[in-house]
This record gives C-alpha cells, structure tokens and sequence, in this order.
C-alpha cells in the first residue's frame, strides 16, 4: 500500500527537497497520531481529509510549509493536542498558519442574526488579509469537504452547498484559481439545483461527444500547422467546460446548447508571449475567426490576474470552437491563481520577506498589492459590517472593468463604476475638483456607467474644490465615498 505522503511529494509542483519530504512525513506522522481512531461520516480514517487537503494543496504548488500545515489543519480543533504542542514541533510560521485554519474554521457563516453573520464574514476577511496562505488551505479543505458531500443530511447538504457557492467560489474567484472555482461551482450546483444539474451534465456529455471528432481532427491540423511555421508548443489539448458555467452561459442563450461556442475548446500552451501572438496569426490563416470574438488578455489581463488570448473560429468541416492561446505560466496562473506565484517565486528565486505579525513569512510579490488593498480597504471602513460587507461584494467579489486615463495609464474598477469613482482611484484632488467627463473624447455626464476599456478625462476647476453631496447617491466604490464624506466634512 501506497505510503499518503509519497502521494502528496508526488503532486507538488516545487522540487521535493529532502527537507521538505522531510518536513511533511513529520506532519502526517504527527496529524495520525493525534486523529488516531477518529473517522470520518464516511468511515474512512480521519486523517485520509487531511492528507487530500495537502494533495490538493501540493497540486497547487505550494510549499512545504503551507502543505504541513494542510495536514495539521484540524489537529488543535478535532484532538487533544494543542497549537502550543504543533508550535513546539513545528515552529510559528506553521503554527501561524493553523491557527489561522483553526479561527476560520470557528466562524459561523450563516449565523441566525445578520449582524452575526456579516461580524464573521469580517472577520474571515480579516484572516485573509493577514496571510493568503490560510485561505488557500480553507479552499482546499472545503474542496475535499464537498467531494464527500454525500455522506452528510440532506439539509446540512443544502446550508454547505449555499455557503459554498456564496463565500468560498467567490474566493477562488477573486484569487484567480480557475480550477478550484470551476471544482467548487460544480459540486455545489450538484445539491443546489440536481434537476438542471442532471440536465445539463446530460447536455454536455451528448454534445461533447458529437463535437469531439471535430475537435480532435482540429487539433492535428493546428499541431501541424504550428509545427509547419516553426511555432514550439508546449502542449495542445482540448478541454470542456465546466457544467455551472455551462448552466449560466445556457441561461443567457435561452438553453438553446447550439448558441454555446465555448462549449468544447482547444488550448495551445506556447514558451513566450510573442509566440502567442504569432500562433494566433497562423490559427486564423487555417480557420475563418468569427468577428468580434478575439479577445486579448494578455495585453489587458482580468482583474484577477489571468492572461490568455481567446478566439472563436470556424473548425474542421465549419464546426464553431474557440481556441485559447498562452503561455506555461499564464496557464499555471489561471488554474492555480496566486497559489502559482509561489511556484514561479521559487524557480526565478526572488521570494520576498513580508513581516506579519512579527514573524517572517515569504509572500510572493504579485500578490502584496491585492492583500495591501485588501487590509488597507477593511481598516479605513471602521467597524461598520453592513458597510464592509456591501463593499466586499462590490469592490472584490463583483465582475471587475479597466479604463485608461488620456495617458494611457489602466485604472481598475468594479462594473457600473462612474466617472466619479474613476477620478477618486486617480487621485482624491481630481476627485474632489471633478466638473465634467469626457469619455473616448465626447462629453458624458459624471454619473453614467463607464465600460470596459474607454478613456476618460476627468475635467476640473481651480475654483471647485468640493464634492456634491449628490454624488454618493450614485458612486459604487468604498474609496469614492470615503473620500467624498472626509471632503464635505472638512
């Protein structure tokens, strides 16, 4: 029988060092120890959740450190040995983070009183901003509590599903973790709605297999082709979509399955940017594109920091499909999000040392900013919890736009965001003087929705040196309206 932790060595995405197997057989040698005769609803041993939450963690490239602490994660909460024991054993970064999984896991969503249920999620935020790698032990944990779903009541089904899809998908989401928000969306939308679940796996399944000869042939032709203009690729493959994606995309198509061009795709895994570019060009000299479905990327990555080149074109024999276009990284970036950064951190070896709480621990440079943003944003809105939680849902949660200043500078913004929103994130005097928009060059009025990537010019006045108290009628960002209250009262 296969030793858990040659599993969890075999899935990580760092180089197994010794000291690193080193350090996680001591974890799983410890969290058996302390789970020993605890079982699971489904009767397995408890310690086969906390060896799959270090395998999805190790899966998603992850050190050592973070994976030991997937393994420990229930251990101060679920036995009698105590964080103060797995500090003593495994140092404070470790401890650290489990003592963040523990806090988390103590947080009730869904508490009976609003103003309870909104006080947790703030404080689950809070966690968040602290150190990233607690919530991405959470994701992982929750992954494999949903994959055993099943052996829970009914109603405990329904209250973990909701909570799943509300909390912890937008999460993943937001961290740019493709593959676990698609993992998650499904599992939930399997005990949320079963009956369109059925319908549409059943969907997917019958179409799937009718298009996959039509995909399969269009993958030897671009293979060819790429092979043909001296384009190296690193893998082509092709790949289905997810079934809550399927389900939401169907539902704006009118259910109609033949409208849904994405449904099979192919991807094309290049060395480097250019050859992205390059490989687009000779996927349009093989396949008709369709017009207006080229969408880059890579120039203008999401929000959440993912980069592809997608186009839909006319495949083998006519047969619609869409063809994504992008490099190692940026693939391992969109499966795993943040979590990927640790992998490129440690091969170009340039981690960096960010100080919380006093202790040292390495944080990828990508990910500062988001966690700056985060913790800086949930201090500045004070102790109000409807507030923090409403702003949560717009400024992290909500589908995010770009929009260029005159000088060609990217300004992000959450969707329906205004003139006015776009001039506070560009700096608060620009905001507090703003008397006129122009937006792609042609006067606009100050409170319409900006779309993504239009230029806007904020136009002041010397003499106008505070904002209307109108404006927070129509702002959608927690920085407008800060700014905006901080100026009317001054």
């Amino acid at each position: 029988m296969e030793n858990p932790v040659d599993n969890i060595i075999r899935n990580m995405k760092l180089p197994a060092t010794p000291k690193r197997k080193e350090l996680i057989q001591a974890a799983y040698e410890f969290a058996k120890k302390a789970h020993t005769g605890q079982k699971r609803r489904s009767g397995e041993d408890y310690i086969t959740h906390t060896v799959e939450t270090a395998v999805i963690l190790a899966k998603l490239g992850m050190g050592s450190s973070t994976i030991s602490a997937g393994l420990l994660h229930d251990v101060p909460e679920d036995t009698a040995t105590t964080l103060e024991d797995v500090e003593k054993k495994f140092g404070e970064e470790i401890a650290f983070l489990v003592d963040g999984v523990t806090k988390i896991g103590r947080i009730k969503l869904r508490g009976e009183q609003e103003e309870l249920q909104l006080e947790n999620m703030r404080k689950m935020f809070i966690a968040m901003a602290s150190d990233i790698r607690v919530i991405i032990i959470k994701l992982a944990d929750r992954l494999h509590n949903m994959r055993t779903l099943e052996f829970n009541p009914p109603d405990k089904q329904i209250r973990i599903a909701r909570e799943t899809m509300e909390v912890f998908v937008p999460i993943a989401n937001r961290l740019g973790i493709g593959e676990i928000k698609g993992s998650l969306e499904d599992l939930a939308f399997k005990y949320l709605d079963p009956e369109n679940f059925e319908y549409v796996k059943n969907l997917e399944e019958e179409q799937y297999t009718q298009r996959k000869r039509h995909l399969d042939t269009a993958v030897v032709e671009l293979k060819k082709e790429l092979l043909i203009e001296g384009i190296k690729t690193i893998d082509i493959f092709g790949r289905a979509k997810h079934l809550y994606r399927l389900f939401q995309k169907l539902k704006r198509h009118d259910m109609d399955i033949n409208k849904i061009y994405d449904l099979v795709g192919i991807r094309i895994i290049v060395p480097d940017i250019s050859a992205c570019y390059e490989a687009l060009g000779i996927v349009h000299r093989k396949y008709r594109p369709l017009v207006g479905r080229i969408k880059d990327y890579i120039s203008l990555p999401k929000p959440n920091g993912y980069q592809s080149i997608h186009t839909t074109v006319f495949g083998h024999e006519g047969k619609i499909l869409e063809v994504q276009i992008r490099t190692k990284q940026m693939d391992d970036e969109a499966e795993f999000g943040i979590a990927a950064h640790w992998i490129y951190n440690e091969q170009q070896k340039r981690s960096l040392r960010n100080f919380i709480f006093g202790k040292k621990i390495q944080v990828p440079q990508k990910e500062l900013l988001w966690v700056k943003q985060l913790r800086e944003w949930q201090n500045d809105l004070g102790t109000d919890n409807a507030e923090f939680m409403e702003g949560l849902k717009i400024e992290f949660f909500k589908n995010h736009i770009f929009a260029f200043t005159p000088m060609g500078n990217i300004i992000e913004l959450p969707e329906d965001a205004t003139p006015i929103d776009f001039a506070y994130k560009v700096h608060s005097e620009i905001g507090n003087r703003a008397v006129g928009v122009k937006i792609d060059g042609k006067m606009a009025t100050i409170d319409c929705k900006i779309k993504n990537g239009q230029v806007i010019e904020i136009l002041t006045s010397r003499e106008h040196k505070k904002p209307s108290q109108d404006w927070l009628r129509f702002v959608r960002t927690s920085l407008a309206k800060s700014q905006i209250k901080k100026a009317l009262r001054s």
